[in-house]
């Protein structure tokens, strides 16, 4: 006898699950009631509300960066890169010892006495983020080379705890006393820190000075931290989509072994995939410490999670992705702060994370897996 082809019926319950129904419904109904109270707080104090908007842009370029870094090695590797935060970590820590005990923001007017100060400002804070990109991509391409090369055929849960494993080596090496050590460091910014205030037009704030009531504050700071973000994320989409070694990386994205037969260095891409990746969280780790100006070993762990949430919520693979969740999560976290209590800005963070795999596991701008021919 033959067996019956005829799919069993669906139930209504079942249509709802494979649907994530529950999922989409949770997602529609908590941002309602979060676009509602905020709407209402911010009717009420509207220069509060712009102030964390503010706020919130400012950390979101940041985790941009970071989550750049995991991005791109998912995308090549799939792996998950849980030492990316503490990459991150010594970047910041780099950038530290180059200002506080060698001076390096200072190096051109030492230089040349003659040259105009705010050209030496530029160039010196320049090689404070080179210094800490260079230094971070050298220890990702390290521990790449060390730590996942000898596990690529491996499964992928025994990467995934080599890359814990490499997080916590990175995190209590540096709390050692003659490293980093384990006490909280305040951090010298390479610049003058300058501010201004918003309120019926853009007025400098004197050093000393309070903001009248109602006014909304900014720095040179969020400038800074925008404009590097934005040049380092261009020069990436640069890198990516115009280069060939850009072109490389997506061919070995794609599909290895093909990649292989046609005379790509897959182990080489995926090195510079590594270091690029670690570079960037380099970058984010002085542009953090100079906006949040306090350094200690365990500095990565947070930052690193909330931007891997972000780059989950972008889509993780997607360099647009990445840095449209990370501006998602600054505003998710700092409006949560503002509005409910600080210690809930880590909670939305995490719950984002969980609404994003019920309803859109692939994020923002990911697309399902392809078939390959």
């Amino acid at each position: 006898m033959e067996k019956s082809t005829t799919a069993p019926p669906v139930s209504f319950f079942q249509r709802i699950i494979r649907g994530r129904w529950i999922g989409k419904f949770m997602l529609a109904a908590i941002s309602i009631l979060v676009t509602v109270g905020i709407a209402f707080k911010a009717s009420q104090s509207p220069a509060l509300f712009f102030q964390q908007l503010i706020n919130g842009l400012q950390l979101g370029f940041v985790y941009a960066l970071i989550a750049l870094g995991y991005t791109m090695v998912y995308g090549i590797v799939r792996l998950i890169n849980f030492a990316h935060g503490d990459v991150f970590m010594v970047g910041a820590f780099v950038s530290y010892f180059a200002i506080a005990n060698f001076q390096l923001h200072a190096w051109p007017s030492a230089v040349i006495p003659e040259i105009n100060p705010v050209i030496s400002l530029v160039i010196g804070t320049i090689s404070v983020i080179f210094l800490a990109m260079a230094t971070c991509g050298f220890l990702a391409v390290t521990i790449e080379r060390v730590a996942y090369k000898p596990l690529r055929d491996a499964p992928r849960i025994s990467a995934l705890i080599t890359a814990i494993g490499v997080s916590f080596f990175l995190e209590y090496f540096g709390a050692l006393p003659f490293v980093f050590t384990s006490n909280f460091i305040t951090y010298k910014r390479p610049f003058e820190v300058t501010t201004w205030y918003i309120q019926n037009g853009i007025h400098h704030l004197e050093a000393g000075v309070e903001a009248p009531t109602g006014s909304v504050l900014f720095s040179n700071i969020l400038i800074i931290i925008i404009i590097i973000s934005l040049l380092l994320l261009a020069s990436l989409q640069f890198i990516v989509r115009r280069t060939k070694v850009g072109k490389a990386m997506r061919a070995v994205s794609y599909d290895k072994p093909t990649a292989r037969l046609m005379g790509i260095n897959v182990d080489g891409i995926i090195s510079v995939t590594f270091a690029i990746g670690a570079a960037l969280a380099g970058a984010a780790g002085v542009l953090y410490a100079t906006a949040y100006p306090q350094v200690v070993f365990w500095m990565g762990i947070t930052p690193g999670l909330k931007a891997f949430v972000a780059a989950v919520l972008g889509g993780i693979g997607s360099i647009p992705g990445a840095l449209v969740g990370s501006l998602i999560m600054g505003q998710a976290e700092v409006l949560s702060a503002g509005y409910i209590s600080t210690p809930m800005r880590d909670a939305i963070a995490f719950t984002i994370l969980i609404l994003v795999l019920l309803v859109r596991p692939t994020g923002i701008f990911g697309e399902p897996e392809r078939e390959k021919a």
